[in-house]
This record gives structure tokens, sequence and C-alpha cells, in this order.
């Protein structure tokens, strides 16, 4: 073989490495700024899930304190709101919102609370029943950042 065709063959091979080098380097970073992107987009998503638990759920317990019911419409969109977290969530923090509609219903079926029994036990700790479930949500959410999920 002639030297001018090794040197060509050497040269085409170099160019197909180069080329292969290029194309996987571009591809992982591509790859990588997707999964960060899913990630992220999963992350706002459980966010606002989580928001949407906290706001009805703080809305639903501040009636149950002054309002005796048997009737359940009321609680329907905060277990619509589990559902769906049971889809994307871990199962500590659905446990967790679980516990959260148990306060509620069990502040609904007590006697409705005077302005004074609210003032002792707001300072007894006792209107914080979202204290677990917001750091359930918290660890959630960092699994989630992180890629522990």
């Amino acid at each position: 073989m002639d030297a001018a065709y090794i040197s060509a063959l050497f040269g085409l091979a170099g160019a197909i490495v180069g080329g292969l080098a290029s194309f996987s380097t571009t591809w992982l970073t591509q790859s990588a700024q997707l999964r960060e992107r899913r990630r992220e987009v999963e992350r706002n998503r459980r966010e606002q899930l989580f928001d949407s638990f906290i706001t009805e759920a703080t809305r639903l317990y501040g009636d149950a304190l002054s309002h005796e019911k048997d009737d359940v419409a009321d609680l329907v969109l905060l277990y619509a709101i589990v559902g769906r977290m049971r889809l994307t969530t871990s199962r500590t923090v659905v446990e967790a919102a679980e516990r959260v509609l148990d306060v509620i219903v069990d502040t609904y079926l007590a006697p409705n609370r005077t302005l004074h029994e609210l003032r002792h036990l707001a300072r007894d700790g006792g209107m914080n029943f979202l204290g677990e479930f917001g750091e359930t949500c918290r660890a959630d959410l960092q699994a989630t950042t992180y890629g522990g999920r």
C-alpha cells in the first residue's frame, strides 16, 4: 500500500473519531439539559399541588373550627388533591396529607370553638396541623431537585 493511502486512511479515521466525539458530547449535553428541565417541571408541578392542598386545607380547617357538619361536600376538593398526590408524590407525602384530612374531619365533628378557645388553641400550638405535611413536602421536593427520585 502506498504511503499516501495510509495517510489518507489515518486522516479519514481521525475525522470520523473527531466527528463521533463531537456528536457524543453534544448528545450527552442535550440529554443532561433535558433531564434537568424535566426535573424542574416535575418540581414545579409538585409545588403547585402542595400549595393547592395547603390553601384548601387551611380554608377548611378554619371553617371546621366554627362549624359542625356532617356534610362532606366541602371536603371533596381536598380529597381530589390527595388523589392527584398519589399519582406523583411519595407515599410519605400522601400519608401526611391523609393525617391532615383526619384532623380536619375530626375538627368538623367536634363542637364549635369560641374565640377564647381559639386563642388558647393557637397559643398551645394546636393550630399547627400542617407542620408535618410541610416538612414531608420539603423532603420530597429536595429529593426531586437533587435527583433522588
